[in-house]
């Protein structure tokens, strides 16, 4: 036996002490900033849940979940909360993947560049926007006032205070969300499978539903459940371009502190919202930890 192979387990020790040693100085560093974040996380979170168990006669009790549950309003929130939250990721599906995909066509440099109008609704408020496309949409706004010019339509189409100018406006908002995780996945993959599966006799068309698309699908997944997850939460857009008439979770919430003498109807909608949106991330992270393993 030589001296190198006598010396490697010896050596391959000595690191792994090292990496350990390593390890243990930097989460001794990090300790800080763990307990203040967990506090801030954790004391928030104990104080909402706690008040969810209070009732109105102000003892512990499950009437606040027990409401969401029998209550036809809330059941109607939920229905309405998830299927505008669909209804926006799917859009946001359709116009993204080819934008994305389109973006990984260009060089580096180009698609940078381009890149910029994706990140252009970041640099403005939401509520402007929200207010912008109020303006656009409303019965004597400029999209309407142009179809009824061209002679498209006799009467002004209804565009906002109703589900479509809800979703529109979502959609704009949530777009950016998902072009990024998209296109970086995308920017990942070798542009040389594609050619190999040409090479092999495959057409652009089979190669890419073969090929690029299966590779693309953590990205696609993770940004299409990072919309889906903030559309539960949306509050500003809903309220404004629903018009009342689209009532969402978070509305809901304000709507039942404003309304009722204690949190503990507004703290079980929220536990209820967190742990739905708690359960979707982590359905989300299996997924894509199961492709990439295929992969």
């Amino acid at each position: 036996m030589t001296a190198a192979a006598v010396a490697e387990p010896l050596n391959r020790a000595l690191l792994g002490r090292g990496e350990r040693r390593e390890a243990r100085s930097m989460l001794g560093l990090s300790i800080p900033a763990l307990l203040l974040v967990s506090a801030l996380l954790i004391i928030p979170i104990g104080w909402l849940m706690s008040l969810s168990f209070i009732g109105e006669s102000g003892g512990l009790s499950l009437e606040n979940y027990t409401r969401i549950w029998t209550d036809g309003a809330y059941v109607g929130i939920f229905v309405v909360t998830f299927q505008v939250s669909l209804l926006v990721t799917i859009a946001c599906i359709l116009l993204g993947y080819p934008t994305a995909y389109t973006l990984t066509l260009f060089s580096p440099r180009v698609a940078n560049l381009l890149m910029l109008f994706v990140l252009v609704p970041f640099w403005t408020s939401l509520l402007v926007r929200t207010y912008a496309w109020l303006v656009l949409l409303q019965r004597r706004g400029i999209v309407n006032t142009m179809l009824t010019d061209l002679g498209i339509v006799d009467q002004p189409l209804r565009l906002v205070h109703n589900m479509t100018g809800t979703v529109i406006g979502m959609v704009h908002v949530m777009l950016p969300f998902l072009i990024l995780p998209l296109y970086a996945s995308m920017r990942a993959i070798d542009p040389n499978l594609m050619r190999a599966a040409a090479s092999l006799g495959d057409s652009p068309t089979r190669a890419f539903f073969k090929v690029f698309l299966p590779l693309s699908m953590p990205g696609l997944i993770a940004g299409s459940m990072l919309v889906f997850v903030m559309c539960l939460g949306f509050y500003i857009t809903p309220s404004v371009l629903g018009g009342g008439n689209v009532q969402m979770i978070a509305q809901r919430i304000d709507a039942s502190v404003s309304l009722y003498p204690t949190w503990g109807p507004a703290s079980a909608l929220a536990v209820v919202l967190l742990a739905l949106t708690s359960m979707f991330l982590g359905l989300s992270w299996l997924v894509v930890r199961r492709l990439r393993a295929r992969g």
